[in-house]
């Protein structure tokens, strides 16, 4: 998956907002990683998961990338269930060769 799939119409304005946040986020490991989250979860989040997303989202795409893959531990104020259901998304980050 490279992009968005989902239709965002069924959504308030603030899942589209951060749905396309998802998908736009600087660097594409993220945008793999957060877009496909959302895509799965962005309707049935509650309006505190929505909260510690967008906190989540708020941290820089470089330590975001180190604290899914666990090349770094995931600092306290990040760590926890929503976390936990983002980093379970594994997009292939190899490189395409041919």
């Amino acid at each position: 998956m490279t992009g968005l799939v989902r239709s965002s119409s069924d959504l308030d304005s603030r899942r589209k907002r951060i749905l396309f946040r998802c998908w736009h986020r600087g660097i594409r490991e993220m945008d793999l990683v957060l877009g496909q989250f959302a895509e799965a979860e962005i309707a049935s989040l509650s309006d505190a998961d929505l909260d510690e997303l967008e906190r989540i989202m708020a941290e820089e795409d470089n330590d975001l990338v180190r604290w899914v893959t666990g090349a770094e531990e995931t600092p306290a104020h990040i760590q926890g269930a929503l976390f936990t259901r983002i980093a379970a998304i594994r997009p292939d980050f190899s490189p395409v060769v041919e």
